[in-house]
């Protein structure tokens, strides 16, 4: 057994770990890095745990570390990069449950023996609380990144009035188990939060997904924290507010990306539109669109001095990538220059077309952020719009009608020619038409996006 110096020692080194983890991830030549001290802090957290003088039955504990192995390594295996957001949002979820049954577990034992204040009351009501919140809003978001939801937002009147008068109640319930320390108390709490979880995301429409789950992330580390401070372990503490914080640094990011308002988003207050005034999406839907084959797309890329290439989910859906890297090794020995614009929240989750690239091996100088690139279309032969949709559509900047007015977008309709790769004429993930579509320098590549890359 590890005496609380040592304990406190090794959980020091651990964070330390875990804040060069996070270093190492703020680029893509250093992210493999980072994911390794990360790793390794929480390999040495967890085997110091095991000999801190709490641990009285190690049969349990061994036994969910098989199981969690198991199911970890299993998922890690199978699961498809397409579907990678919607596994962060399940993860979620596990954190967030597993601070309501810890506080709950914390609070019987507790109360059992009699060692109980008023301060770990609160700590106890405030972790159900986050962490029931976390919960039920990773779940609705894994629903809607799956499929099993409509992505489409869903309100009502007096939404933002109903959510306002739980958080009150809430407040008074707090301060009630503060002073009587009822476990029925403690439950009202959590079923409350879970109510809320549930009311806080499903106003959010589908195209804000990114920024819902870079917000569920910081939610799950305040849970964490918030368990950290029940169960008195300082790693979990500082582990709780480093991913705490930097999904909220992350969601600001993410809400400038998009011009949303950070506050309207940790209250779910955004997402939709109530107003019904015809789109100039839907009017222009009644022009023609131009479509284009294959080797029209081949003859002008062939042909361009610059090529810009925009991915986006399609291309993850088809797993274009490997594709794209083939084609730009081939225009590269053309002379032909080729970068890759994205876009913060392209994809469904923040940097999923990074790591997609990433995983092809693009070089790294070859991908471009949105304010970097945008200057550049202006000067561009031809931009290539592989599976993008919300982020490149001008209604962003033309229609105050649209869901997405105000949203920053990659200046695609900047470019001499522009060839979109799509299946459908269907729209995106806010639902609405793409006025990219209908311009006179637009044309649609119909197709699997892997297929016609390749």
């Amino acid at each position: 057994m590890l005496n609380a110096n040592t304990l406190a020692i090794a959980y020091l080194i651990s964070a330390s770990l875990f804040i060069l983890g996070l270093k190492g991830l703020t680029h893509p030549s250093t992210a493999r890095r980072g994911n390794y001290l990360a790793m390794f802090g929480m390999g040495l957290a967890i085997v110091v745990t095991l000999f801190s003088p709490a641990v009285q039955n190690y049969s349990l504990i061994f036994a969910g570390l098989a199981i969690g192995a198991v199911i970890g390594i299993v998922v890690a295996m199978k699961i498809d990069m397409k579907a990678m957001p919607q596994l962060v949002a399940a993860f979620h979820s596990l954190v967030g449950l597993t601070a309501v049954l810890v506080a709950i577990g914390t609070f019987t034992e507790h109360a059992a023996s009699g060692i109980i204040d008023g301060v770990m009351l609160v700590e106890l009501s405030i972790g159900s609380f986050i962490g029931a919140i976390t919960f039920t809003g990773s779940l609705i978001a894994f629903g809607k990144l799956q499929g099993l939801l409509s992505g489409n937002p869903i309100v009502f009147k007096g939404q933002h009035m109903l959510n306002l008068a739980l958080g009150l109640v809430t407040l008074g319930l707090v301060i009630q188990f503060s002073q009587n320390s009822s476990l029925t108390t403690l439950l009202v709490i959590t079923v409350i939060a879970l109510a809320l979880g549930f009311l806080l995301i499903i106003p959010i429409g589908g195209a804000d997904m990114p920024v819902v789950v870079s917000m569920l992330n910081s939610y799950s580390g305040w849970a964490a924290a918030a368990t950290g401070f029940t169960l008195q372990n300082n790693a979990l503490i500082v582990t709780g507010a480093l991913v705490g914080f930097s999904g909220a640094i992350l969601s600001f990011i993410m809400c400038r990306a998009m011009n949303r308002s950070f506050i309207s988003v940790i209250l779910g207050g955004f997402g939709g539109s109530d107003d019904d005034e015809e789109s100039a999406a839907m009017q222009a839907a009644n022009q023609g669109v131009k479509s284009a084959a294959v080797e029209d797309l081949a003859f002008m890329i062939e042909n361009a001095n610059r090529l810009i290439v925009v991915p986006g989910y399609g291309m993850a859906v088809a797993q274009a990538q490997h594709a794209l890297k083939e084609l730009t090794d081939i225009l590269d020995e053309r002379g032909v220059e080729v970068k890759f614009a994205i876009h913060p929240v392209a994809g469904r989750m923040p940097g999923h077309m990074n790591v997609l690239l990433a995983e092809s091996d693009i070089p790294y100088d070859h991908v471009v952020e949105m304010d970097e690139i945008n200057p550049e279309f202006a000067t561009t032969d031809v931009a290539l719009v592989v599976g993008a949709n919300d982020v490149t559509n001008p209604a962003a900047k033309t229609d105050k009608s649209s869901p997405i007015y105000g949203m920053p977008i990659l200046d695609v309709e900047k470019a001499k020619y522009i060839f979109v790769i799509k299946r459908s004429m269907r729209p995106g993930y806010s639902g609405i038409e793409n006025l990219l579509y209908f311009r006179d320098n637009c044309s649609m590549v119909f197709g699997d996006a892997k297929d016609v890359c390749e």
